[in-house]
């Protein structure tokens, strides 16, 4: 996609290790450095550092990190208000938020709030969680239901809609 056609919130959707978040690196490296990185992943143990650290190896140069477990709408019209930038992901933002017994709907609300002032473009990825088994407990239920209420949310105000299943993706709006 050409760098003067991405438009101003796109949201790349897919499963675990579907290539989403290096799709979605591929359309913002498209656009001048730098661009900023929004990662909302806690490193609560070394099998989660080392993804992180993976993560940031895979980037390289050019790219700014902000690390906001809790406070993304905050970096987005803040610090990384007029850069370019991909924020991953929506789903460990919801289980931080969920963990800190944070009303998701209403954090929710200021994210989109957030949003719709930038100025640069901003790819959001998420996981879309809905596909497989009903959870057999309330708190994986509950995790489920709010990943795919954020979803719906963000995707009905978003440009563009991906979806990347085995590192291809599809087109679901815009």
């Amino acid at each position: 996609m050409p760098a003067t056609t991405l438009p101003p919130l796109t949201l790349v959707l897919g499963g675990a290790r579907s290539g989403k978040s290096t799709h979605a690196e591929r359309l913002l490296t498209a656009l001048p450095a730098p661009w900023a990185y929004v990662a909302t992943a806690e490193a609560w143990d070394a099998e989660m550092r080392q993804r992180i650290d993976v993560h940031q190896a895979r980037r390289g140069s050019g790219w700014i990190s902000y690390e906001t477990p809790l406070d993304l709408a905050g970096v987005l019209s803040g610090d990384a208000a007029g850069s370019p930038c991909l924020v991953d992901c929506l789903t460990l933002w919801v289980s931080n938020l969920m963990h800190a017994r944070r009303d998701i709907a209403q954090e929710a609300d200021v994210l989109i709030e957030a949003l719709s002032k930038r100025t640069a473009p901003c790819i959001m990825v998420s996981n879309e969680v809905g596909l497989g088994i009903v959870p057999d407990n309330a708190l994986a239920r509950q995790f489920r239901d709010e990943a795919g209420r954020l979803n719906q949310r963000i995707a009905a105000v978003a440009d563009r809609v991906l979806f990347v299943a085995a590192g291809l993706p599809m087109n679901l709006k815009g």
